[in-house]
């Protein structure tokens, strides 16, 4: 069985050596996994996943070949019996039973009409026509019909008529078009990393010492280096409100990643784009507010800046004295970020609205121009090419 599914993963990109199988066959015969998919997963991704980037490579294809191994759904849904989703009964409906079934009209309500079923039941249901359970024409469950439901706790497709399936995933799927998680947002931010020796010399050189000691004749010569840091310096600056609601999530993974990752790391707020001044706190940004050239001169061109925001807005916002949709800006907005890519020529911009929205909405075009083309949407395969316009 492990063989295939070492081949599967050579085959789907993962340089997995004879020599890490081996290895994970030695601990399985020690009994370090014995009857648990959970205790194999981790033990499997131990042993056979080198680099920290293939982790989610390894979640995909070990999701797709051991599928149905772990036929437990327990904990589905917090506030559900483990039993109410098991197959109770083969419900058989007449072609004239089923047209006589209307769906709910559209997804949202669909997914409305759960929530409130979520929220209102509290018993065990089998068949009938509203409640979650088993056997019946409900929208949600299993083993039933309704021609636009909810599939829950069924095994396999039957009528090939789900609007949404909602099993157990244990091991997320990631990809390159989809919005980051913190520890993908880390692994791409380090490839920006640059060490460099500071502060006193109080860590063993021991390459060194050895050679020293080699040249004087055996006598030890011990050699002390200072510890290493992360040289690169980053100026995040991220836009907050309105149309950006729809994106604190992955702007807060972004956050929480590149604070972990660089010590130099200055932050500031804005709405929708640059003028005149930018905030640390959103709470005091109409009284503590710190002007844009202040912030020119205390950080250095050796910054690399970084924007962040959907660039969703009126044009006139940018082209326009004035524009702002808060306060009355002297200069347009478009002088303001001029001003900060001629002091930090590593600069970027990176977008969480989905690429394909770009060429339809004015502001994002227009942006993206006076970055000169430097805007990249904030995705895995966005932020790579991101970081590396940085370099």
């Amino acid at each position: 069985m492990l063989i295939p599914f070492f081949f599967q993963l050579r085959d789907g990109g993962l340089k997995t050596s004879i020599t890490e199988l081996l290895s994970l066959l030695e601990a399985l015969d020690k009994g370090l996994a014995r009857h648990s998919v959970d205790d194999f997963y981790y033990l499997a991704r131990t042993t056979l996943v080198k680099d920290e980037a293939d982790l989610d490579r390894f979640d995909r294809i070990f999701a797709a070949y051991f599928k149905g191994v772990d036929d437990a759904l327990a904990d589905l849904f917090t506030n559900v019996p483990d039993d109410w989703l098991k197959q109770q009964a083969e419900l058989n409906l007449s072609e004239e039973e089923r047209a006589k079934i209307e769906a709910l009209g559209g997804f949202e309500e669909l997914m409305k009409a759960l929530a409130e079923r979520l929220e209102e039941q509290d018993e065990r249901h089998e068949g009938g026509s509203k409640w979650i359970g088993t056997a019946g024409t409900s929208p949600f469950g299993a083993y039933g019909y309704n021609p636009e439901g909810v599939r829950i706790g069924q095994s396999g497709s039957r009528n090939r008529s789900a609007a949404k399936v909602w099993d157990r995933r244990e091991y997320r799927n990631l990809d390159n078009s989809l919005e980051l998680g913190t520890r993908n947002i880390k692994v791409a931010l380090r490839r920006l990393r640059k060490f460099a020796r500071e502060g006193a010399a109080d860590q063993l050189d021991l390459d060194d010492t050895i050679d020293k000691t080699a040249r004087n004749a055996g006598y030890l010569d011990i050699r002390m280096v200072p510890e290493r840091h992360n040289a690169v310096k980053v100026l995040l600056c991220l836009d907050i409100g309105g149309s950006m609601d729809d994106h604190v999530r992955v702007c807060e993974e972004l956050f929480s990643a590149a604070s972990s990752e660089f010590k130099h790391l200055e932050y500031f707020y804005f709405h929708n784009f640059i003028y005149e001044s930018l905030w640390k706190d959103n709470r005091r940004r109409n009284s503590e507010k710190t002007p844009t050239l202040d912030i020119t001169h205390k950080y250095g061109a050796d910054y690399k800046l970084i924007f962040v925001g959907d660039a969703t807005m009126s044009p006139y916002e940018i082209v326009y004295a004035g524009g702002s949709v808060e306060h009355w800006n002297d200069e347009p907005g478009a002088v303001w970020i001029k001003r900060l890519l001629n002091t930090y020529q590593k600069a970027i911009w990176l977008n969480p609205e989905p690429e394909e929205r770009w060429a339809f909405t004015p502001s994002i075009k227009l942006t993206n121009e006076l970055m000169d083309k430097r805007m990249f949407p904030l995705t895995l395969d966005g932020l790579d090419k991101g970081i590396k316009a940085l370099r």
